[in-house]
């Protein structure tokens, strides 16, 4: 009888009306627990919770709020074996990822600790005699935060931690395909201290709490991290209200190898870009835009590297790449491969679900060849381990290509140039630009989103988070003489 898991709401764990199964990706066979489901009744009550939470939430010392911050965000750190198996063992990512993962979520939150207490305002004089001018941030409200499953404690505590630092009240609705990670981190936030209604957990299928969310009338904003289409739902829903939204969307991402790369590093690049987490992430770069006097020993090179890729269960040693999420990822992946062959292009290596000891949602990596930028999978996020090589005969190409795409994360570039560098990430339409270095991994403590369809609204993370995450009150004193 595998264990039940209840959601947060209104300071007490309840359970749903319906609950879900989570099984492990790597072992179909290993049920992780059964995870409660929210109605609408019950997000009624986690709304009214929240604002009624919002006095206690702006009134709370800074000092208290900074402790309770970084006390969650040290139980992360010092807890990150513990739950990097758990995060491993229900997303498929293989260990060491999935400790390094829950290690940086809380980072994040001890990061956003340290800026509640440089919460600083501004103050002028006016252009009127005797009065003096006050500008501060004072929270949104009541956030809601929709996350994904891909890096399901990581990009949810980027989320929730800046919302808390500047104030707010929380309502989570997490991905249901990685629950457990969720209620960990929500049983941390639990017992650090908040006020009642702060923080809750919304465990519920995204068409009945999702978009309860971001069309309810008591949400002040929305942030959301998804895909593309689910996105455009996220902005309808929340357009009638007018509440605030983020939305971090799809990508297309592209990484250029020049003639004069180190083809060592870029293949390594290409490798840590495109198919860590199994290519299960928005800064993959499944594009690789690579120069023709470099094309033949870049593609051999990375062709080698990824034929001697162990695909296992994530949570076995020497394991350095796990299965996809999903029976229905797999199938969505295999499926890209079948256009691949439509399109007649070279299929290098991989590509094939593979059968291994335990039945899980497992492929091969893989990497095409002789493919152009107008094929669908050239187009589209796919999700997958898979990358598409596109041969260029110059900078102005890959340039061209890079940008020739409706989205706009992240792109790369490897070159010895230092003018091409400078000239690529000056005019790369995208809001994150690599330079000798792989497309995936950012910093936490700098801003990240992107352009076109990848992003809409204020950036996440860093200072400027507080964009999305507070309101600007100006206020005006009468300052002269007393009567």
């Amino acid at each position: 009888m595998s264990k039940s898991f209840k959601n947060l709401i209104a300071n007490d764990w309840l359970s749903g009306a319906d609950s879900i199964e989570n099984r492990n990706p790597s072992d179909v066979s290993d049920v992780i627990g059964e995870y409660a489901q929210a109605n609408v009744e019950q997000l009624e009550i986690a709304v009214s919770a929240a604002r009624n939470a919002l006095p206690a939430c702006r009134n709370m010392g800074i000092e208290a709020r900074q402790v309770a911050l970084d006390m969650i965000g040290r139980e992360m750190m010092a807890r990150s074996e513990e739950l990097g198996r758990l995060l491993s063992r229900e997303e498929g990512k293989p260990l060491a990822e999935g400790k390094g993962e829950v290690y940086r979520a809380g980072q994040f939150f001890t990061y956003y600790a340290a800026e509640v207490l440089r919460q600083l305002g501004e103050n002028a004089d006016s252009v009127r005699p005797d009065i003096e001018i006050d500008v501060r941030r004072e929270p949104m409200g009541v956030v809601a935060v929709i996350s994904p499953w891909n890096f399901p404690t990581a990009t949810a505590s980027w989320k929730i931690a800046p919302a808390l630092a500047y104030g707010n009240a929380v309502i989570w609705k997490p991905a249901n395909q990685t629950p457990a990670s969720a209620w960990a981190l929500a049983e941390i936030i639990s017992r650090a201290g908040l006020p009642d209604g702060a923080f809750q957990l919304v465990m519920g299928p995204g068409s009945i709490i999702g978009n309860g969310l971001a069309g309810h009338r008591g949400v002040d904003a929305v942030t959301f991290t998804g895909s593309y289409a689910v996105g455009r739902q996220v902005a309808a829903a929340a357009a009638p209200n007018l509440t605030k939204y983020q939305l971090e969307l799809g990508s297309k991402n592209a990484l250029v190898v020049m003639e004069d790369a180190n083809i060592d590093m870029a293949v390594a690049a290409a490798m840590a870009g495109g198919y860590s987490s199994t290519g299960q992430k928005c800064t993959a770069s499944s594009r690789l835009l690579v120069h023709s006097d470099v094309h033949d020993v870049f593609v051999e090179k990375l062709a080698d590297t990824l034929n001697k890729i162990k695909v296992g269960h994530a949570l076995k040693e020497g394991t350095q790449m796990g299965p996809v999420v999903s029976a229905g990822q797999l199938k969505s992946n295999l499926d890209w491969m079948d256009r691949a062959r439509e399109h007649r292009v070279n299929i290098i290596t991989g590509g094939e679900q593979l059968s291994l000891a335990e039945e899980g949602y497992y492929m091969s990596p893989a990497l095409l060849t002789e493919t152009s930028n107008d094929m669908d999978f050239n187009r589209e996020e796919m999700f997958a381990p898979i990358a598409a090589v596109q041969r260029i005969s110059s900078y102005e190409e890959g340039l061209a290509i890079t940008n020739d795409t409706e989205y706009g994360l992240v792109a790369g570039i490897f070159t010895q140039s230092i003018a091409r560098a400078t000239h690529f990430r000056r005019n790369v339409e995208t809001g994150c630009v690599t330079v000798n270095l792989p497309t995936a991994g950012t910093d936490y403590h700098v801003p990240f989103g992107g352009r076109k369809n990848s992003s809409s609204g204020p950036r996440e993370q860093g200072r400027g988070a507080a964009e999305f995450y507070t309101q600007i009150k100006t206020a005006y004193i009468y300052a002269g003489e007393p009567e």
